[in-house]
């Protein structure tokens, strides 16, 4: 098989140019190129850049998400799922949502003292933060730069409840701070499992945890007192759909509370890589699975509409639904609501503040 296009431990099969640049370069196949083994294959380095964001806390008012501020301390992913929502941001910085997005990764080094000063305005109104609702905040990166820690020191001290959700293992590491939040009703965690194959999980995201250590992952904070949910996100119809039972099974075995699912979404260009990925990696389900994918978004590669935009319609959407809400209630999923305290809120002392009348006695 030809992969003149692809790139080792990456997703994408190619790097098209933004689509607000006027000068459009896109790599092809002639036909001359050799096939090429997997360890022949080119590789290409992650270059880590700093971005010089102005605030960390991101709202937004969408009816169809769960919460209304998020934090994302990283933009472009290096776990390189093929299928990423967030791919098409990176258009916006002149770059592309292809190879470019998983290789050319901006960090906030500001993050611990922009969510600071956000948190201690007078008017801040505390509710439940959502960190990496755009992209992952435990991607390789953070071993080293550990800002997504530095967050949960900064939510810690102000007794500030959030969630969070990752494909990584790393977010073990910091169970230390999760769970002593989560005991105090400010912590919840979510670990998203697209399949238990690990081959298709290596296709799909190659550089993400592979579906054992995401099931570790969702065991050692299950065990430390947190309250996990699988994220079965996102559901492929034909290539990854009748692994939704499975996938339940594996996770509620593992400690998890709760659970979501989110049908493929393909806006603008995740439908042509992924069209990409899928002919080159599951050739013999392409046409399939696009099909499928069609029908369960009105005869369109994505519908963006409000309400439906998640789940889908049509008769095979509604199938999926009805499996997800059937697994679920033989699981002991969903049962259980898991509460947030947004009265605890305190804003902490700085250097300098003067103690209340009580607080020196």
């Amino acid at each position: 098989m030809d992969k003149s296009g692809a790139i080792k431990g990456r997703g994408a099969r190619s790097n098209a140019t933004s689509r607000f640049l006027p000068g459009k370069r896109e790599a092809f196949d002639d036909g001359w190129a050799p096939e090429a083994e997997e360890d022949d294959l080119p590789r290409v380095d992650t270059q880590l850049m700093p971005d010089r964001a102005r605030r960390i806390l991101t709202r937004n008012d969408s009816p169809d998400i769960g919460f209304d501020r998020s934090i994302n301390t990283y933009k472009g992913c290096e776990h390189g799922c093929v299928y990423c929502y967030a791919r098409p941001a990176h258009a916006y910085l002149g770059l592309s949502p292809g190879q470019d997005f998983e290789t050319k990764i901006f960090y906030k080094p500001e993050a611990v003292r922009l969510l600071e000063e956000e948190l201690s305005k007078p008017g801040y109104r505390c509710k439940r933060v959502h960190i990496g609702g755009d992209t992952d905040p435990y991607q390789p990166a953070e071993r080293t730069l550990k800002l997504t820690r530095g967050v949960l020191e900064v939510l810690d001290r102000f007794n500030h409840p959030f969630s969070i959700i990752t494909k990584s293992h790393l977010i073990t590491r910091d169970i230390d701070i999760i769970a002593p939040m989560a005991e105090r009703k400010l912590a919840s965690a979510a670990v998203s499992i697209t399949t238990l194959d690990p081959k298709l999980a290596r296709d799909m995201e190659p550089r993400a945890a592979t579906p054992r250590r995401r099931l570790d992952a969702i065991r050692r904070l299950s065990d430390a007192g947190v309250p996990v949910m699988v994220g079965f996100a996102p559901v492929i119809p034909g290539l990854n759909d009748h692994e939704l039972e499975q996938v339940l099974e594996a996770a509620a075995e593992a400690g998890a509370r709760s659970a979501m699912f989110v049908t493929l979404r393909l806006p603008l260009e995740i439908s042509p890589l992924f069209r990409e990925w899928l002919a080159e990696v599951r050739p013999d389900r392409a046409s399939r699975v696009m099909s499928l994918v069609r029908q369960s978004r009105g005869g369109r590669d994505y519908d963006p509409e409000w309400g439906s935009r998640m789940k889908g319609t049509g008769p095979f959407a509604d199938l999926i639904a009805q499996r997800f809400a059937a697994a679920c209630r033989r699981l002991g999923l969903n049962e259980h609501r898991t509460e947030v305290d947004s009265t605890a809120f305190r804003r902490p002392p700085r250097s300098g503040d003067q103690l209340g009348l009580f607080d020196a006695a």
